[in-house]
């Protein structure tokens, strides 16, 4: 199993806010969250301490915790949280490339697209009630070709090999020699 975190801004009256996410790479399941008013570190822990509260522990052992290089999940407080879980193995970004994760900038994408985030809100309070329906929505209610056209909450609760619809793939140039790798077993 593997989770992607992930940072957007949203835009209110008085400026930006940021929403942390917490995706199961597996089911595309957004499994913590939170908005807050700045990039620190305290919006990302947040949602990595919601979702440390759903998983199950069988799964522990499997957990590959994926995030690009951004200051907050290098801090020692957001570290510190990950390492009381000595299972669960943190990856991160080899360069900042966006297709290294890919899941998370494909939901950032119809989070604003389909689900309206991408509105200017008039207050904090708007922001945080359409995000939370939004969530409940692409969690429950939209089904992902790339999850077998099951939605992420019932791809969540499956077991086994998921059935894939297309092989996700780009070229990744290392010392000028195409690379394929596929993204789908990051």
């Amino acid at each position: 199993m593997a989770e992607r975190i992930h940072i957007t801004y949203l835009s209110v009256y008085t400026g930006y806010c940021y929403l942390s996410l917490i995706t199961d790479a597996y089911s595309h399941k957004i499994v913590g969250y939170h908005v807050h008013y700045n990039l620190k570190t305290l919006g990302p822990a947040t949602a990595l301490r919601m979702a440390l509260k759903t998983l199950n522990p069988d799964v522990m052992q499997e957990l590959f915790h994926h995030s690009d290089r951004g200051s907050q999940y290098c801090s020692d407080a957001y570290v510190q949280i990950s390492t009381t879980h000595p299972e669960i193995r943190i990856t991160m970004t080899e360069n900042g490339d966006p297709y290294e994760n890919a899941i998370a900038e494909r939901i950032n994408g119809i989070l604003k697209s389909e689900f309206n985030l991408d509105q200017l809100f008039q207050s904090m309070s708007d922001l945080k009630a359409a995000f939370e329906k939004s969530i409940q929505a692409y969690n429950g209610k939209r089904p992902h070709a790339s999850c077998n056209y099951l939605t992420p909450n019932q791809a969540h609760e499956e077991t086994g090999v998921p059935l894939k619809r297309w092989k996700n793939t780009y070229v990744k140039k290392s010392d000028d020699v195409p690379e394929i790798q596929e993204l789908a077993d990051l």
